[in-house]
């Protein structure tokens, strides 16, 4: 079959619905400074979608560091590959900081996170090595393991004892191809917000050889005493062999890093093919890294800010009967039941009726007969905002139950 002609009679699970979606509930377009409340289709909605989870993306600090390294700079310096001619002093000044902020000997930067995690996984091991990770891992944990020519295997979430035993099946098949093993999970888990059981991994280690790799995306800034991760949080950063965080959620940028000891590091910078062959990331960016980490070192009142607003969104929901699952991060899941038709409809009336911006969840990412609302609390939310948005919710969650949103087709926007 013509490839063309493939791609036009299967559009994917989400891609056959684009013409009905597009512009609404996908890709749809926030406008105005980035914060809690920002422009949709012409009205200010009050916004949980946005992983500003410290208030810095219009931090004034922050927006006049930006404004003027690129004006000092402009977004081509570094040109070329950091190993060729793209490296710089504020680049190896971030990676040192980084690597004190998160207790570790060395780091590399990277140019975007997803990338990051792929490519390192795929650097890290090789068809000898047994790879055993989580089955709920984020998708570019997903992607790095299906480029292992390797073994794997999975465990279920957060099952410490399936996780024992996946390690027992990876320690075999190790000691016949003569490799090794890493086992990946995530500091937080982004769509449940339940925090990854690393001291009971690190705890593993004992009875075990394998190296563990987090991935701690939602964890950096949000998580622990300085805001240095899950690992700081749970006590167990030095069991944390591989470190990775990224800039596009606590640090409100773009971009990524991943920590670890310093001949680990060194052999990334000149093995992982992601940036070994990409265009250095940008000066800009990399000064803008800088001051975003100096205002977390320096301000922990931002962390315990956005704390206070988890803990009363949480603690509210659960009060007005919400089910949030097993969330002990600022990710905030509200679950409810319902079609897919109903979630659409339900989303529609909360944008239009109650002016509330959130991110919805149905089938297939979660199953069949399942809703979830996903809310991003910020240090810049207010009270007002958690009380206004529990009261709409009780309010739509009656008419879920009532059958006011069941309708044979997505609702007009």
């Amino acid at each position: 079959m013509d490839i063309f002609e493939k791609i036009k009679n299967n559009r994917g699970p989400i891609g056959q619905h684009a013409k009905e979606s597009h512009g609404y509930f996908t890709f749809p377009k926030l406008e105005g400074d980035i914060g809690p409340h920002m422009i949709f289709r012409g009205r200010k909605r009050l916004n949980w979608s946005l992983n500003n989870y410290l208030g810095l993306a219009n931090h004034p600090e922050v927006r006049k560091a930006d404004t003027d390294a690129a004006a000092e700079f402009g977004f081509a310096s570094p040109m070329g590959a950091r190993m060729m001619s793209g490296n710089s002093n504020y680049h190896e000044q971030l990676e040192n900081e980084l690597s004190a902020f998160v207790g570790k000997e060395d780091t590399i930067l990277c140019n975007f996170g997803y990338q990051a995690t792929v490519s390192s996984i795929d650097c890290l091991v090789d068809r000898r090595d047994v790879i055993v990770y989580d089955a709920e891992s984020h998708a570019c944990i997903l992607d790095g393991v299906r480029l292992h020519m390797g073994k794997r295997y999975v465990f279920k979430h957060n099952d410490i004892e399936d996780c024992e035993k996946q390690l027992e099946r990876a320690t075999k098949l190790a000691e016949e191809t003569g490799g090794g093993i890493m086992l990946i999970t995530e500091g937080v888990f982004g769509m449940r917000g339940d925090q990854g059981i690393l001291k009971e991994i690190v705890a593993l280690k004992s009875k075990f050889d394998f190296r563990l790799y987090v991935d701690d995306a939602h964890g950096i800034g949000t998580m622990g005493n300085n805001g240095g991760g899950t690992g700081v949080e749970q006590g167990c950063q030095d069991g944390i062999d591989i470190y990775f965080g990224t800039f596009a959620k606590s640090f409100a940028l773009i971009g990524g890093f991943i920590s670890s000891d310093e001949q680990v590091v060194e052999y990334l910078r000149y093995n992982m093919r992601s940036q070994i062959f990409a265009k250095s990331l940008p000066l800009p960016l990399v000064v803008g890294a800088l001051k975003r980490l100096e205002l977390m070192r320096n301000h922990p009142e931002y962390k315990e800010k956005l704390w206070e607003i988890t803990r009363a969104l949480q603690s509210g929901l659960v009060k007005a009967g919400f089910d949030i699952g097993v969330t002990n991060s600022p990710v905030t899941p509200v679950y409810m039941n319902g079609s897919i038709p109903e979630a659409t409809n339900l989303i529609i009336d909360l944008r239009e009726n109650y002016d509330i911006f959130c991110s919805m969840v149905v089938y297939p990412v979660v199953p069949k007969g399942m809703i979830i609302l996903r809310l991003i609390p910020t240090a810049v939310h207010t009270i007002e905002d958690v009380n206004y948005t529990i009261e709409s919710f009780s309010k739509i969650v009656d008419k879920l139950k009532s059958g006011q949103y069941m309708a044979d087709k997505i609702a007009s926007v």
